[in-house]
């Protein structure tokens, strides 16, 4: 078999190939220019920000599991003027669409992030991270609440122009309604999910390993879930799915774009192999090959049950 084409059609942007490093496990790509062109990605996005400089949780901040990784970083950053500062750098090295990770404390804060970054050139496109804490909703999340995810989501689309991602929380009793709700209010596509809450204990101290007592599970112990999600989600909505969760091989993509995905997002494999874009993308195409795939639109929501 010749050429396959591994471009992912998202409608309103066409991505080189369907690997987009996640929020959070990139940097802000600088990080990652040591090891690779970052060309090669199909998109990237940077870790979330908020308008002011954020110092995040105490440590420790990572605690490994079995085939997992818990997280509790608490959204660290520069804050909004110094990522400019560091976008531009970044655009300067790369043609790869960069996708900025829209954090905030209130949905005023959401909205003023949203719109300094809406009028940079070099950003191609905003991803709203509705799993923050909200402090005026007592620091329940806008992904647990479908009214609050339709006004937040409106609110952002209505004061923007560029395209939207929002990502949601797999911690909610009906993500399908909340990814009605993003639709309803706008959303361009989705991207799905962020890190599950899980517990970890200290025996000797018996206390919980973090100070926040929870933390974010992310790796290969979570696809699974992560892959139920998403199918259910892509089966719901008309607007793209971008898939997340413990994607390490380009098996791993095929099997998110076969359960309805349109692109995926890696995140945990990119801290434990810095390069591992790069084979990824690489075992894509050659499991195409072999497969017979000519496109990823030929397995892109065939899954038969």
């Amino acid at each position: 078999m010749g050429a396959v084409d591994l471009s992912a059609d998202l409608g309103f942007i066409r991505l080189k190939n369907p690997v987009i490093p996640a929020s959070g496990t990139f940097g802000y790509g600088e990080e990652f220019q040591p090891f690779f062109d970052l060309d090669i990605l199909g998109a990237f996005v940077l870790k979330g920000i908020y308008k002011k400089p954020r110092k995040g949780n105490p440590p420790p901040r990572l605690h490994e599991t079995a085939s997992g990784l818990l997280n509790s970083i608490g959204l660290a950053g520069p804050g909004a003027d110094e990522l400019k500062t560091i976008i531009k750098r970044v655009a300067a090295v790369t043609s790869t669409p960069i996708i900025v990770n829209v954090c905030g404390e209130s949905d005023e804060e959401y909205q003023e992030v949203a719109e300094i970054f809406d009028e940079m050139e070099e950003v191609a496109m905003l991803e709203l991270n509705i799993s923050c804490p909200n402090v005026q909703e007592g620091g329940k999340c806008p992904a647990q609440d479908d009214k609050h995810t339709y006004r937040l989501v409106k609110r952002i689309k209505d004061n923007t122009c560029k395209p939207l991602m929002v990502k949601l929380t797999p911690n909610t009793s009906n993500i399908i309604s909340i990814a009605l709700s993003a639709e309803e209010a706008g959303a361009d596509c989705l991207s799905l999910v962020n890190t599950f809450l899980g517990l970890a204990v200290d025996l000797k101290t018996r206390a919980p390993v973090f100070k926040n007592v929870f933390a974010g599970l992310s790796g290969p112990a979570i696809k699974p879930l992560a892959l139920k999600l998403v199918w259910e989600v892509a089966k719901s909505v008309s607007i793209p799915v971008i898939g997340i969760g413990g994607i390490f091989t380009g098996k791993d993509v095929l099997e998110y774009i076969l359960v309805g995905a349109a692109a995926v997002q890696t995140g945990t494999v990119n801290m434990v192999e810095p390069c591992a874009s790069v084979r990824i993308i690489d075992e894509i195409e050659y499991l195409m090959k072999e497969l017979q795939i000519k496109n990823l639109n030929e397995i892109k929501g065939t899954l038969r049950i």
